[in-house]
């Protein structure tokens, strides 16, 4: 009885930052704001309902694949956050107007995609515009 009121209340906090993570994705004004909430709340839901089903299950078999299954999450998620992330940014997806500090205007080289300590005023580091064209620019 008790156990199951454990799996409840497990699997009820998962899918409450799976809906904070959904509400993030409606709610926030930019792509990078948007993957940031989703990307922390969804992981940390799904592997919340994961344990939840281990939990309520409690075989060694079932419970080993959950954990490999919420391991291979918590290393896989922010991964791919980021590099979408980066992605965006370096083909000139648009910041929300508030953003107050851009730290790698002038610090990337389009050239061969390095970062850069010191910031350089030629055009090779400046952060491509986007046309009118342009998927992401309307």
């Amino acid at each position: 009885m008790l156990r199951e009121w454990i799996v409840a209340i497990v699997m009820l906090l998962g899918a409450v930052f799976m809906l904070i993570a959904s509400i993030g994705l409606l709610r926030m004004p930019d792509l990078f704001l948007r993957m940031s909430a989703t990307s922390k709340a969804a992981t940390l839901g799904a592997g919340l309902v994961m344990l939840a089903a281990a939990l309520y299950f409690s075989e060694s078999g079932i419970t080993l694949r959950v954990l490999a299954i919420i391991v291979f999450l918590l290393l896989t998620v922010p991964v791919a956050a980021h590099m979408i992330g980066r992605a965006a940014y370096f083909d000139g997806v648009p910041l929300w107007k508030g953003t107050l500090i851009d730290d790698l205007r002038g610090h990337y080289r389009t050239s061969d995609h390095q970062l850069v300590r010191e910031a350089e005023g030629s055009p090779e580091f400046a952060i491509p515009e986007g046309e009118e064209g342009d998927d992401f620019f309307n």
